[in-house]
């Protein structure tokens, strides 16, 4: 960018491409908070177990029912640069943790609301950094050392995990079945764990989460072992095979097309019959060598020739071709099989084994389901539904809830739900943010304020008066009840612990921080400069409505 002078004469000197817009100051804060605002209003009402669902529709047509934050931020493909910020913070949230996807993005828009006030009293947004920051501090200091707010979690004691992981089904579609999830959920961590030092070590890639339209939520099954979208490649061959021995394979049973271009000639018919019993000859050895190290099911990630279907059959052997990457790296997990890329180095040590491979129909199709493991270290949960929108949200919710399993993993630390987390924190915050010096104070007095938001949301979609709600919460609090909290499905304050509302104490952390560096990062721009947008090569009237939305474009940090 040019920073030559306007000359003596008064002609303007252009510094941006024609078509580029800026706005500064107050007004790029306005318009950035003003976004933040918008999203927060969307997603609040699907805050807590009494929450709302959104009915999302793209531009193909397709229907996605759900309350789940980062689907519906996912789904509403969002175009404002500050709004796309909170975005990427609900996607981090969802990776890092998977739960309290729409908290995130609730509390950064509360904290950016609450800074607005401060903005509008004329508190300089430096001022209002630093009190945010020093308000994060101050939690992540002190909140694990409140007697009786933080609580350990017995591991070896599943049910007490399973009740932790259906309260973060509370809030889902799938809310009537979750403690029938969460049981399933539980059980399958603890087998795809590894226990290392005894801590648990959870690897969401072992768990395979597979859906089938039909029946209802509670056919859901686990499943120790694989469970593979594949039907048998040949009539002839068994269905069911009992004390299975399995040969996983990423290579193929058929003849490979050389990389180059060949030519055969060809003067007789003879030539042409030992050219094809040839053929014949090196897919049976392959049969052979199979049977000969004792495989009676082959899986294979590549294709199987329809000769060597008919040899693997006349052998007895059970085949599935076209296995997808994940799975067969699943299976050969599960199995303790070896995944061979050659054939011919295949040794019997090198099979899985199962206690039986079947192939069943479930819905209107047919898997293949490899089970009874001797020590699985990949599972399968065989999902079932009445309609493919119960089973896209059950699959998300299951995700959501396995990345629970996982967090109670690596910090086995959990809080009272219900706000009771959240209402504590504002409350040491103020206590705190009384004796600090200067215009900090508002900013830490702000931050508590927004905090104190999250119950007041829980308050509402219970039916609750928030303003009485917050205000009974605060007493009992005062008076040592640090677990009390909205329970949302009675409408009442009440102690979390004799309800069993907990949460990991990990997702409330990462919900704070990452809220909090959101916020400040928005509060960080005061300069939005937005290149002209390229006209439509069709002239379809396109360039009018994308110059409205560059308007709004790229940011520029000071």
């Amino acid at each position: 960018m040019s920073t030559a002078q306007q000359p003596k004469s008064g002609v303007p000197v252009a510094i941006l491409k024609e078509g580029s817009s800026r706005t500064t100051g107050a007004d790029a804060r306005r318009s950035n908070i003003m976004a933040a605002k918008v999203i927060t209003e969307v997603l609040q009402t699907s805050l807590g177990p009494r929450g709302m669902d959104k009915l999302l529709i793209d531009a193909f047509g397709d229907v996605t029912i759900t309350g789940d934050g980062a689907t519906i931020l996912k789904e509403m493909e969002v175009q404002h640069p500050a709004a796309k910020l909170l975005v990427e913070v609900a996607k981090a949230q969802d990776a890092e943790v998977g739960d309290g996807t729409t908290t995130v993005v609730v509390l950064a828009g509360k904290l950016l609301e609450q800074a607005e006030i401060l903005l509008d009293e004329g508190i300089h947004p430096t001022i209002i950094i630093d009190g945010f920051k020093k308000a994060l501090d101050f939690i992540n200091s002190t909140i694990t050392e409140v007697p009786n707010l933080i609580y350990p979690v017995n591991l070896s004691n599943r049910d007490e995990v399973a009740k932790i992981v259906a309260n973060s089904l509370s809030s889902k579609v799938v809310a009537e079945a979750r403690d029938y999830l969460a049981k399933i959920v539980v059980d399958a961590s603890y087998i795809a764990a590894e226990q290392t030092n005894g801590k648990y070590n959870l690897d969401l890639d072992w768990v395979k989460v597979e859906k089938k339209k039909g029946q209802s939520l509670y056919e859901t099954q686990f499943i120790q072992g694989i469970v593979l979208d594949k039907e048998v490649v040949h009539p002839g061959m068994p269905k069911r095979i009992e004390k299975a021995k399995i040969a996983v394979l990423d290579a193929p049973l058929e003849i490979e097309k050389p990389e180059w271009t060949t030519k055969i000639s060809v003067s007789s018919p003879q030539q042409i019959k030992a050219y094809l019993e040839e053929e014949a000859n090196i897919l049976k050895g392959y049969v052979d060598k199979l049977k000969e190290i004792g495989a009676n099911v082959v899986i294979t990630q590549k294709g199987i020739d329809e000769t060597a279907q008919h040899f693997l059959a006349k052998a007895g052997i059970m085949a599935v071709r076209r296995v997808k990457r994940s799975d067969i790296e699943k299976l050969a997990k599960a199995t303790g099989a070896r995944i061979a890329t050659s054939i011919k180095d295949l040794k019997p040590e090198d099979l899985g084994t199962a206690g039986l491979v079947e192939e069943r129909k479930v819905g209107e199709e047919k898997m293949v389901f490899v089970e009874q493991c001797p020590n699985p270290r990949a599972v399968t949960i065989l999902i079932r539904g009445a309609a493919d929108r119960v089973l896209d949200e059950a699959e998300r919710s299951i995700n959501d809830a396995l990345h629970v399993t996982r967090d109670l993993f690596r910090d086995p630390r959990i809080v009272p739900g219900g706000g009771a987390f959240e209402i504590e924190v504002a409350r040491r915050l103020r206590e705190w943010g009384r004796k600090l010096p200067g215009k900090e104070q508002l900013a830490v007095m702000r931050y508590a304020e927004a905090v104190e938001k999250v119950p007041e949301i829980l308050a509402l979609t219970a039916g609750l008066d928030p303003v009485d709600a917050i205000a009974e919460l605060r007493s009992r609090h005062d008076k040592g009840e640090l677990d009390a909290g909205v329970d949302v499905l009675g409408g009442r304050i009440t102690r979390m612990s004799e309800l069993n509302i907990w949460d990991p104490l990990i997702v409330k952390m990462q919900v704070l921080r990452s809220a909090t560096e959101a916020a400040i990062m928005v509060l960080r721009i005061d300069d939005i400069i937005a290149a002209g947008q390229t006209k439509s090569s069709t002239g379809k009237g396109k360039a009018g409505e994308e110059s409205k939305t560059g308007e709004e474009g790229g940011t520029s940090s000071d």
